[in-house]
């Protein structure tokens, strides 16, 4: 586990971040993050995720450390190890796709075409400014990142959709640029084009949720921690009939 400096949590964080838990044993910490809070290292002056992970210190001073990343509008599971051989396990089930996500996202412009399949296009960063972007690119481009999702409808209509999603690789912003791609981009999502405004009201955030997360243990066997769909997210769902 990493050396560093305790943060201090105000009580209100600790009963926060506490209230947040969905799985929690003396190896794997499950947690629900909810949307507009960073996963890790975010440039708004307010604590992380990572930082409120101080809530579950231990008296040693060793205290629970992410496994992987949500952006920061995206809600749902998230993974942390409570020891150092269990981050190196699950990292490493990671780095194996052992680590099953399934997500969930409210598209614009009706159920894709086809409603289930796979997305296999390559992805490149773009930084511009302080922002950095993902770009559908071609294979052979010099920064090609090989990039596969696979989804199916689970609701639609013609102004909308719910699309369920599993990626089968861990590139940033994959899931976003995917359906960006195909003409369904996710609704809220103001860097790749989804709608901002849907059923006659504003999308508070970007639809996308980590809903279920299925993982090897580092004692053995499989375990499965699900998120509900939040209520800004359950809200517009309902708003559009879906």
């Amino acid at each position: 586990m990493k050396t560093r400096a305790p943060v201090h949590l105000s009580d209100d964080e600790i009963a926060f971040v506490r209230s947040r838990v969905l799985f929690e044993d003396g190896h794997v910490l499950a947690l629900d993050k909810p949307a507009g809070l960073s996963s890790q290292g975010g440039r708004i002056q307010a604590h992380t995720l990572d930082d409120l992970l101080w809530a579950f210190a231990r008296s040693n001073g060793k205290r629970p450390e992410l496994v992987h990343r949500l952006d920061r509008d995206t809600s749902g599971v998230i993974l942390a190890g409570q020891t150092k051989p269990a981050l190196g396990f699950l990292g490493k089930a990671i780095q194996g796709r052992r680590i099953k996500k399934t997500y969930l996202a409210l598209v614009g412009g009706g159920a894709p075409e086809p409603a289930g399949g796979d997305i296999r296009l390559a992805l490149r960063r773009e930084d511009i400014g302080r922002e950095a972007y993902m770009r559908v690119c071609d294979e052979d481009h010099r920064d090609a990142q090989a990039s596969h999702s696979r989804y199916r409808t689970l609701a639609a209509n013609d102004e909308a959709a719910l699309v369920e999603l599993s990626p089968e690789t861990g590139r940033m912003h994959q899931l976003r640029v995917h359906l960006a791609a195909i003409g369904r981009p996710i609704l809220g999502d103001v860097r790749y084009g989804g709608a901002l405004t849907t059923g006659g009201a504003a999308v508070p955030r970007l639809m996308l949720h980590a809903a279920r997360l299925d993982f090897p243990h580092p004692e053995g066997g499989r375990n499965v921690v699900e998120a509900s769909l939040p209520e800004d997210m359950a809200t517009v769902r309902k708003r559009l009939n879906l």
